[in-house]
């Protein structure tokens, strides 16, 4: 991901078309092991069809912005058979995750902003970043950063997460959250993040240069083994929910929990399935 703990909250400020993303102190990415139990799973999975979707010819060399872990970066290498894939993030213990674990992958991984990418123009095939756009304090400068760095015919692309819609092991959260303490709301990416829209994404695209993008819905399940399972991860202060919930006294959280815990759907086994769903979008680079 994209911040890291020590920058300051900040309000949001639209752009013409597109609006930039918002505080930063809602969000902290300061452990890769822990952002893997909170997001990895879901993230492989989402890596797999965003890649399948964009179908690139072999031997390209990728660029991965918001790499965080190293989750997509890895499946690049895996499936598309790469001349070079390099990520990059801004959080520092995401990139020494990255780094430490992905190491003989032949993935180079360095600590730079999404808004001003250490490469020279038309250096890369692709340039992808995955459940990390919106997390950019200027998603639009980031993307005219990605087009800079991508050779002509070559793809821009990204996905994110449709917070305001299916993404239900969130929203299940934050409509409990909010209903026990309304200043959830404040934390709810679904509020927060107008580009994690089929709207918002088109016009960040086309404000940042970027014509003639198409957009596909990355469906995914989100399988829990029981209750815990759903929960734990939430104790873990890493993104938006997680930190919300950190700094919410004992009441509230144990109030939260109990009615998450009496209300979401389970199956007699006592595990708990819920739909997902994340949007991608791709565009020439001309």
């Amino acid at each position: 991901m994209d911040f890291s703990e020590s920058e300051s909250d900040g309000a949001a400020a639209g752009h013409e078309g597109a609006q930039k993303s918002v505080s930063p102190a809602k969000d902290r990415w300061t452990s890769g092991e822990a952002y893997e139990i909170w997001m990895g799973r879901w993230s492989s999975l989402l890596a797999d069809d965003f890649l399948q979707w964009l179908a690139l010819p072999p031997r390209a060399s990728w660029l991965d912005v918001c790499c965080g872990t190293g989750i997509l970066s890895v499946a690049i290498a895996q499936a598309c058979k790469a001349s070079r894939v390099v990520g990059i993030d801004r959080s520092p213990p995401q990139v020494e995750f990255a780094r430490r674990h992905h190491a003989g992958r032949g993935i180079e991984v360095h600590l730079a902003e999404a808004t001003a990418l250490p490469f020279a123009e038309q250096s890369f095939d692709a340039c992808v970043a995955g459940l990390g756009l919106n997390f950019v304090p200027d998603p639009v400068a980031a993307l005219r950063e990605m087009r800079r760095v991508t050779r002509p015919g070559g793809t821009i692309a990204a996905y994110v997460w449709e917070y305001s819609g299916p993404v239900r092991f969130l929203r299940e959260f934050w409509d409990v959250a909010t209903a026990v303490d309304p200043e959830a709301a404040s934390f709810d990416q679904g509020r927060r993040f107008p580009i994690c829209t089929r709207d918002g994404l088109r016009a960040a695209f086309r404000e940042a240069g970027l014509g003639g993008a198409e957009l596909r819905a990355l469906e995914i399940t989100t399988r829990f083994a029981n209750f815990d399972d759903y929960w734990s991860p939430f104790l873990l202060g890493q993104g938006s929910a997680p930190v919300y919930l950190a700094g919410r006294d004992e009441r509230i959280r144990t109030a939260i929990r109990d009615r998450l815990k009496a209300t979401l759907p389970g199956n007699a086994d006592g595990s708990i399935v819920l739909n997902a769903r994340a949007l991608a979008i791709r565009a020439p680079r001309g």
